[in-house]
């Protein structure tokens, strides 16, 4: 029995072939649970108050080869108190110019697939995009392998950054101007506890 396609039917087919492509490789790939993951920046203003900040929406997923895309919304910087979080979605990171920040790395394939309970310390160094500015950043992880072969990866200690690397220094002094402070700590101590499943 011979089946002739039409041009219209060819299409059709392609494009479920490409989306049945997508969808495997959306499959592969571990997500991350935001659910269960927290992100958090450390700031010290006048020389010895330090406080705690997180981000409450990133998104991102390791793909099966060990590709590692992280996305962090910055317009959902959390620090407790809603006028700075204003003055830092404005002064700080420009979200209406610069909505996202990035990282992405290359991971070890072998440590995505864990027992549940069994542990791998690692290294990674990847890029980190912030504004218009990208550095190389590396990071000292502790990996758990957990129920449903999800990962858990979290700082085997504190990444510290700095503001003027990241070229928000401007931002940093602007922040310091309008709220009246002596200083503001050029060094910034960042942790994070992700889930990928």
């Amino acid at each position: 029995m011979t089946v002739r396609l039409n041009k219209q039917s060819l299409i059709s087919l392609l494009a479920t072939a490409v989306l049945l492509s997508a969808s495997a490789a959306s499959f592969a790939a571990k997500q991350l649970n935001l659910a269960q993951s927290s992100l958090h920046f450390m700031s010290t203003k006048n020389e010895h108050i330090t406080e705690q900040h997180t981000f409450k929406t990133f998104s991102g997923a390791i793909e099966d080869n060990g590709q590692l895309n992280i996305k962090i919304d910055l317009s959902s910087v959390e620090t407790i108190i809603p006028i700075r979080n204003q003055r830092m979605r404005e002064l700080l990171f420009d979200v209406a110019s610069f909505p996202n920040a990035t990282f992405s790395a290359k991971v070890d394939p072998s440590l995505l697939n864990l027992e549940a309970g069994q542990l791998e310390t690692t290294s990674v160094t990847g890029q980190l995009t912030l504004k218009d500015k990208t550095q190389d950043v590396t990071l000292d992880l502790v990996l758990v392998g957990l129920k449903g072969n999800a990962v858990k990866a979290s700082t085997a200690k504190p990444i510290v950054l700095n503001t003027q690397s990241l070229g928000v220094q401007e931002g940093i002094d602007a922040l310091q101007s309008v709220a009246m402070l002596k200083s503001i700590s050029k060094t910034v101590p960042v942790t994070f506890s992700i889930v990928f499943e």
